[in-house]
């Protein structure tokens, strides 16, 4: 019998409501249900380790003045961000909560956002099966499989040779800071694993050329550009090359200084 993941087993019991559908928003899955020409209220979004937050979770609009008995119900159940503060509950699906459990929240999360009409031909959950396999970690933080990793020790190398520098993490990606401005990050977050650094608006175009480039969403205006490091051997030159551009526009005089009697090109 084939495998049935978390993700496919939550993708198909929210597509089975009446009048679901389901939408990409802010690179996560989201379902809502409509009637007509609504748009709809969503009622679930798959939100794997968001910003880094190492759940599997699936967010449900369940009712506000339920929120704190639901979370206080279960050691499974969580106050996600964002829409926390709304009444939401967030469920975490990859340590062993009732598969029938998780049923019934999505359910209430569907009476809760739909349309009365909708609503009413929904009397109990749909009876979909439940997942069979747990999800490892390379699968939930991306930046453990194996190119991601070799990546992150590569980038770990060169940024050891730049003065003041330090590594952290910032909404589930890699980060390296000259002080405390970033000048590159390591991330994917579902679409391949990728690079982020400075390079000055003037470069962006020329750089788009090379198919791996593209200028990002968020930070593309303020100059930076994003290399798809999914395929082909890490190449370390270059990614020193970038690293070090993009550090020497956010380093100190000082360090910079440092740099230079260093001599890493």
């Amino acid at each position: 019998m084939a495998e049935r993941t978390i993700r496919q087993a939550v993708r198909e019991l929210c597509l089975a409501f009446p009048g679901a559908e389901e939408f990409e928003s802010h690179g996560s899955p989201n379902y809502r249900a409509r009637l007509g020409a609504s748009k709809g209220k969503v009622f679930a979004v798959w939100a794997l380790n968001h910003h880094g937050d190492g759940h599997v979770g699936l967010w449900l609009n369940t009712p506000a003045l339920e929120q704190s008995r639901l979370l206080a119900s279960s050691k499974h159940l969580y106050k996600p961000p964002y829409v926390g503060p709304s009444g939401w509950i967030g469920v975490e699906l990859n340590k062993g909560m009732s598969w029938k459990r998780v049923r019934e929240l999505v359910h209430i999360a569907y009476l809760n956002s739909s349309p009365p009409k909708l609503a009413a031909r929904a009397a109990q959950p749909p009876a979909v099966a439940a997942p069979t396999v747990r999800m490892k970690p390379a699968e939930i933080d991306r930046l453990l499989a194996p190119r991601a990793r070799q990546a992150v020790a590569l980038m770990r190398k060169i940024c050891a040779a730049l003065p003041e520098v330090n590594e952290g993490s910032q909404m589930g990606s890699l980060t390296w800071r000259a002080g405390k401005r970033t000048f590159f990050m390591l991330y994917d977050y579902g679409k391949g694993l990728a690079a982020q650094f400075w390079v000055g608006i003037e470069r962006q175009g020329p750089l788009e050329m090379d198919p791996r480039l593209s200028i990002p969403p968020y930070m593309g205006h303020k100059g930076w550009m994003a290399l798809d490091l999914t395929k082909g051997t890490l190449n370390a030159a270059e990614l020193r090359g970038f690293a070090v551009e993009s550090y020497r526009h956010f380093a100190s005089r000082r360090a910079v200084t440092a740099l230079d009697a260093g001599s890493v090109a």
